[in-house]
């Protein structure tokens, strides 16, 4: 199964290349800010193994998150960014749209609750696709652990 992931992860890297490719914003030290970013399959495996942020775009218009769920995570809203999800393994039950409950602001244009009332439920297993725009309430409210996959946030 590892190869697999390690082959699913590697065809979901080439997608997020291009994507990375076009982004724009601040440089490195000794870096142009439209260099190659490149992260070998160590790397994003063990970005994968914890759930973590590869790439936090140093102030351009895009982060990409190597995720990992374990379990159902809090409703949530991104006023200002959109999330591209490509899901690489597993299976998860996201609900998208609707009213988040109990909300609350925990971070600049970041809202969080409890739970989200009507939406629209979406499975996502390997392979699948989802752009959830900045506005947008959404909940992964069922996960069949581990469920990984990478997340292009888009500002």
């Amino acid at each position: 199964m590892m190869n697999r992931i390690h082959g699913t992860h590697a065809a979901g890297a080439a997608c997020l290349g291009l994507l990375l490719a076009a982004g724009t914003g601040a440089s490195d030290e000794g870096v142009s800010k439209d260099a190659v970013r490149y992260f070998d399959r160590e790397t994003v495996s063990a970005a994968f193994d914890r759930g973590a942020v590869l790439d936090d775009g140093n102030g351009r218009n895009y982060m990409v998150h190597a995720s990992r769920r374990e379990a159902p995570g809090k409703a949530e809203v991104h006023t200002r960014d959109t999330d591209i999800i490509y899901a690489l393994a597993g299976r998860a039950i996201l609900i998208t749209g609707g009213r988040v409950v109990d909300g609350e602001v925990t971070a600049p244009d970041e809202v969080r609750g409890s739970a989200i009332q009507g939406g629209e439920k979406r499975e996502l297993r390997a392979g699948d696709v989802i752009i959830v725009p900045s506005g947008t309430p959404h909940w992964f409210q069922e996960v069949a652990s581990p469920f990984t996959y990478y997340v292009v946030k888009v500002r």
